[in-house]
């Protein structure tokens, strides 16, 4: 499974974006997710999708902001950031994990594919 991370760039508090994580066209996975990773912090787990069924969920941080979606004829995931915050800088991965759990779903090790990552800036 490669992923491809695209989409992060300079915005303003309180403006939109949206970030897309391009699979390769072959892959198979249960779960995909973004996750984030702040200087000096460790990655936090933002949103996850259930590849199949389209179930979401989401960090805690970001619940009513972010939308994670994805459509599946092109292997694509989308990660929709609105009510943007300078916290919510920081560099942003896309994962997929083969035989993730749902249990296990916002845990780093869960995912065994990721994407280099695209860079978030939120000025204030």
């Amino acid at each position: 499974v490669q992923l491809q991370a695209s989409g992060g760039g300079l915005v303003k508090a309180g403006e939109s974006l949206r970030l897309s994580c391009a699979g390769s066209g072959r892959s198979a996975s249960r779960y995909r997710a973004w996750f984030r990773q702040a200087p000096g912090q460790e990655r936090e787990f933002v949103a996850a999708i259930n590849w199949s069924a389209g179930y979401t969920y989401y960090g805690d941080s970001v619940k009513g902001r972010f939308t994670i979606s994805r459509d599946k004829a092109k292997d694509t995931m989308y990660l929709q950031m609105s009510s943007l915050r300078s916290e919510d800088t920081a560099v942003y991965f896309c994962a997929a994990g083969v035989g993730t759990i749902l249990s296990a779903i916002k845990t780093v090790s869960a995912y065994g594919y990721w994407g280099q990552g695209t860079h978030v800036t939120v000025s204030s």
